[in-house]
């Protein structure tokens, strides 16, 4: 998220420095003035958002993100089977969400927005992915603690 908001910020002001030409048909000033607040805050929450994690110190996610991908498929079987009760259901109906929201021609910002039409996009993308890594990492660390021999993950 702080990367997210640091390139938004960063658009609109380069926006603001050298762009002349209206976008979308909105000034440029305006864009660049919307946009590099938003990015602010943006990065400001995701910072926020790290320090609130560093925090609670509770065990988190392992594994790298080649071994986080090829989790997935284990997880999203380990998860239907009834075996990992510690995916809710309900990050499942997000991630479903997301991805219909992703690939649907309805967006909340439309599309010919320079810029500012493929941010909603963007921020959904990358919430998507980071939510998907995270609750494969979680799923690892619950594997190795399940002691699951098969796929050479020894228990602690």
């Amino acid at each position: 998220m702080v990367v997210f908001g640091s390139i938004v910020s960063l658009s609109g002001l380069l926006i603001l420095l050298f762009r002349t030409a209206p976008l979308g048909g909105m000034s440029p000033a305006v864009v660049g003035w919307v946009l590099l607040p938003l990015g602010l805050v943006f990065a400001v929450l995701g910072v926020l958002r790290n320090r609130r994690k560093r925090a609670q110190q509770g065990p988190g996610p392992v594994g790298n993100p080649i071994t986080r991908l090829k989790a997935l498929p284990r997880l999203w079987k380990t998860w239907r089977s009834g075996q990992y009760p510690e995916l809710p259901r309900s990050q499942v109906l997000m991630w479903a969400v997301a991805l219909v929201y992703l690939v649907s021609p309805i967006d909340v910002l439309p599309e010919f927005l320079p810029v500012i039409g493929v941010t909603d996009d963007a921020g959904v993308l990358v919430w998507l992915l980071s939510s998907l890594s995270v609750a494969s990492g979680s799923y690892l660390r619950w594997e190795k603690s399940h002691g699951d021999t098969a796929r050479g993950i020894e228990a602690p």
